[in-house]
């Protein structure tokens, strides 16, 4: 992306308070966008009898390979019970299976081979639900979104506190 002056960050600070009085709360309004994004897509990859959060699991694990459950919540930056939740539906289809680790107390999540092809299916799906969206908000307001949006989540980074609970397991 190109470094365009922006005329947000010119503005005196008691006009940036202001400013930013009038918006509401920015989790509220992120949480609108984040529904109806989710909608657009689930409307899609209901033709695959797939959630997109489903279609997200089999993706990662299809991608990193045979790994243990925390590190796929890691990765997927989710809690370890929201992964176990999501993770149930698609073992009880036959799409990922749960297996023995490298030790007794340990176990790997991997992706079957019906779990490939239902991916795979499912990926025509994505496809049409991502090109729509980038005609309806256009592509430079995409490419606008992703930089904003990548942007935040690294300035959002939790501080890791070094005690070992990190802020971003829950």
């Amino acid at each position: 992306m190109h470094d365009k002056p922006d005329p947000v960050q010119d503005l005196p600070d008691a006009d940036l308070r202001a400013a930013l009085k009038t918006l509401g709360c920015t989790h509220f309004k992120l949480r609108q966008l984040m529904r109806q994004v989710a909608q657009h897509y689930d409307v899609e990859m209901a033709g695959a009898g797939l959630k997109t959060t489903q279609y997200s699991l089999l993706s990662h694990v299809l991608k990193l390979g045979p790994l243990r459950p925390g590190e796929l919540a890691r990765n997927m930056k989710m809690s370890a019970s929201t992964l176990s939740r999501n993770l149930k539906p698609l073992v009880d289809a036959g799409w990922l299976e749960l297996a023995a680790g490298s030790d007794a107390r340990s176990r790997t999540v991997s992706i079957t081979p019906a779990g490939r092809a239902k991916r795979e299916e499912a990926l025509g799906y994505w496809k049409v639900a991502q090109e729509s969206l980038n005609q309806r908000l256009g592509a430079g307001r995409v490419l606008a979104l992703h930089g904003l949006i990548n942007e935040s989540l690294e300035l959002l980074v939790p501080v890791d506190t070094g005690n070992g609970t990190g802020a971003d397991e829950g």
